[in-house]
């Protein structure tokens, strides 16, 4: 029973997430959500993640990051083996978006 709730938990918070409609409404909600080192290590993760995405290696995202080589290998786990591919969603739409971006300027 208490696995149930904790989906339907986390089911409320991406629903609230799909609510926002700037990053400045994102910036406010995560604030209020998350302690600065939550926060922190979320951001960590995802820069990781680019970076591992654009073929960086891993002294280079160490240097650039400060992430521990066990985060970079975590990340790199996600992305590559046992993920979700949530990660590739959000990288393929933020390149849509940037892309669209460039051909109207």
């Amino acid at each position: 029973m208490r696995e149930k709730l904790e989906i339907k938990n986390l089911d409320d918070l991406y629903e609230a997430v799909l609510c926002l409609e700037t990053v400045e409404e994102c910036r406010l909600f995560f604030k209020d959500l998350c302690t600065i080192p939550e926060l922190k290590a979320l951001s960590q993760r995802f820069q990781v993640a680019k970076l591992l995405v654009e073929n960086h290696v891993y002294s280079d995202i160490v240097a650039e990051t400060g992430a521990s080589t066990a985060t970079i290998s975590r990340v790199n786990r996600s992305i590559s083996y046992d993920g979700s591919g949530g990660y590739n969603i959000v990288f393929d739409r933020l390149d849509e978006k940037h892309k669209k971006q460039e051909e109207s300027k």
